[in-house]
């Protein structure tokens, strides 16, 4: 990456962090180009270098998380279907280090799904990573979107506790905590 893409980068981030920062205490029907721009510290004429209109800079924001998200796993997991066991340290672990960084985006997916696409992200996730975790486990067909969302709510309730309170808790006792009340690995489930 030369100095003039780093820098479109960066400002890009500037204003992808804008717009997260507005959406916690405003709708995104009432976020305006200027204020995005005044928070990341940019001219409006910059924001129209690269983007239309403030939904095109929502897309990019979702798409950023998005992304980096699924790089926060270490490659071999995300390819070896044997190792997506949902509740061991190995997958766990990278995905509370990431909410635990974006704390603010993980707050406001969680409030606002719909803005963020979350079915969307959730659908994808599911088909890449939670399905063939599934499959590890040989659950049934018929089973698996009930042992999905005992496993994602349970999870999720006590990962947003976690956030509510500022992710003050060590990760690895959340890991633990997790993987003590869901099943572990292979042969508790079956």
């Amino acid at each position: 990456m030369n100095k003039n893409e780093s820098k479109y980068f960066n400002t890009a981030l500037l204003m992808d962090e804008a717009l997260l920062q507005l959406l916690e205490t405003k709708d995104f029907a009432f976020i305006f180009v200027k204020e995005i721009c005044q928070r990341a510290g940019v001219n409006r004429s910059t924001f129209y270098l690269h983007y239309e209109n403030t939904n095109e800079l929502l897309e990019e924001t979702i798409e950023l998380l998005n992304e980096r998200f699924v790089t926060s796993f270490p490659k071999e997991l995300i390819i070896n279907t044997k190792r997506r066991i949902l509740t061991s340290p190995d997958f766990l672990t990278p995905y509370l280090n990431f909410v635990k960084e974006n704390k603010r985006a993980y707050k406001l997916i969680h409030q606002k799904p719909k803005l963020f696409s979350a079915d969307k992200a959730f659908k994808k996730m599911y088909k890449d990573i939670f399905d063939p975790a599934l499959d590890t486990f040989n659950v049934d067909e018929k089973e698996k979107k009930y042992v999905f969302e005992f496993y994602t709510k349970g999870s999720l309730a006590i990962i947003q506790k976690w956030v509510e309170e500022d992710c003050k808790d060590d990760i690895d006792f959340i890991v633990n905590l997790i993987a003590k009340h869901t099943f572990a690995n292979e042969k508790d489930y079956q």
